[in-house]
């Protein structure tokens, strides 16, 4: 199926596309420029995907328009070349956006887009609506337009992160949902404030009337000078149960939070009352957003592991009512790790570290009076959290880092542990194993 390429597009497709990235949305947009009758040529560092691992000014003369990847921050090397060398450099989600002519609603924030992305397409579907949930959460919008093209009554519900917000151009939502905010991928952006602005450059791409924003946002923008319109704000925070929710994965913070985001929005369009309540009946989280995996004696597993930021475990935590067994650690991405542990320190009973940011977290432990032990990978800590734990117990993964360290990412991590604690759970792990791997481990405090 061959698409008619936007006038912006159309001369820029008479010589070969540099895609660079090999991933996910590097061979999306692979996909769509094909679709569009242009030629794409893939480039990546480390041979995904096939792709030329050099990119240089060389490169760079041969091509006019240029689909980066959100790996890509803006001072990379080869897109820097690519400027130099007068090419259109645009992001996947801006090249899909181009292309797409269907509404767009978007959904940014540190935490809760993916469920509030897949719920508000969900929601959309059991009213009859043609949506589908794509963008950060593993499904590319140039797929999609590559597949569907979309006409005026399609929805595409987009997860935008802070990384594919920051250099967007061309694409504009119908409305912008901004889930809230905390301390996140500062090893990308530096600062909380260019993390900030990076997410403000995709809500002000949006009309006012169809911005939803949570109080913490509206926090730290009042915080930095910017006041932000009155109806924009959705109360989400300390909101009183609802009955209707009973039973669903919304009845509790933090999918609460999602639910009212997405309930604002709902009523002002107009859609039919009573609808969206019945959808969150239906709706499933998806894996490793803190569910639990395994019982065994008195003791639950719990698998989180998609909380890849400080804000994410905080907000495991408070749902439980004693302090628990944790499993964190990983790759840094920035942030205040002693004040983290600092915050944390009332909820956790035992921490069991993980990962290249173990030290550093040993170090805040010690500091803040958290006994904790130094695992060094995730197969020890659940063996050393099953020695720990007894009936009433709660073991969570809830890492608060990202988990390219040890692992594939972060479903990977979560696979890796639900299966590693069924296996204790069904005491399938050999007695003796579990203690000769950590019995040289010293606690790091007592």
């Amino acid at each position: 199926m061959k698409l008619p390429p936007p006038d912006l597009l159309a001369p820029l497709l008479a010589d070969p596309v540099a895609i660079l990235g090999g991933g996910v949305s590097g061979r999306a947009a692979h996909l769509l420029v094909g679709r569009l009758g242009g030629r794409a040529v893939l480039f990546d560092e480390h041979g995904v995907g096939g792709g030329r691992a050099e990119f240089g000014a060389r490169e760079a003369r041969a091509h006019r328009l240029v689909v980066f990847s959100p790996g890509f921050a803006p001072s990379h090397p080869w897109l820097v070349a690519a400027r130099a060398a007068g090419a259109v450099c645009l992001s996947e989600l801006d090249f899909a956006g181009l292309c797409w002519g269907g509404t767009v609603i978007a959904v940014t924030g540190t935490n809760g887009k993916t469920t509030l992305t897949e719920f508000l397409a969900h929601a959309l579907r059991s009213v009859g609506r043609d949506a589908v949930a794509v963008g950060n959460n593993g499904h590319a919008l140039a797929q999609f337009v590559a597949e569907t093209a979309g006409g005026p009554g399609a929805v595409a519900v987009v997860e935008v992160s802070s990384f594919q917000a920051e250099t967007l151009r061309h694409l504009r939502a119908d409305a912008v949902f901004w889930t809230n905010f905390a301390e996140d991928h500062l090893e990308r952006h530096g600062s909380l404030d260019r993390y900030f602005t990076a997410k403000w450059n995709l809500l002000n791409r949006a009309p006012v009337a169809g911005w939803l924003v949570g109080p913490s946002v509206a926090r730290f923008a009042a915080a930095a000078g910017t006041i932000l319109p009155a109806a924009a704000v959705v109360p989400t925070e300390g909101q009183p149960a609802e009955p209707g929710l009973a039973g669903t994965v919304f009845a509790a913070y933090p999918q609460r939070e999602n639910f009212l985001l997405a309930a604002a929005w709902w009523h002002a369009a107009g859609l039919p009352a009573g609808a969206l309540t019945a959808a969150a009946g239906t709706f499933r989280l998806g894996d490793h957003r803190l569910a639990p995996v395994a019982t065994r004696a008195g003791v639950t597993w719990w698998d989180d592991s998609k909380a890849t930021n400080f804000h994410a475990v905080e907000a495991a935590l408070a749902g439980f009512a004693a302090p628990v067994i944790l499993i964190a650690g990983g790759k840094p991405k920035g942030g205040d790790i002693a004040a983290f542990v600092g915050r944390i320190a009332p909820r956790v009973r035992h921490l069991c570290l993980i990962g290249e940011s173990r030290a550093t977290l040993a170090a805040a432990c010690a500091a803040h009076g958290v006994a904790c032990t130094d695992c060094g990978v995730l197969e020890v800590a659940v063996r050393r959290a099953e020695a720990l734990a007894r009936s009433g117990d709660q073991v969570l993964l809830s890492p608060g880092f990202a988990s390219f360290d040890q692992f594939q990412n972060y479903a990977d991590r979560g696979a890796q542990f639900t299966a590693l604690a069924r296996a204790a759970a069904s005491a399938t792990v050999p007695a003796a194993s579990p203690y000769l791997l950590f019995s040289s481990l010293p606690a790091l405090s007592p």
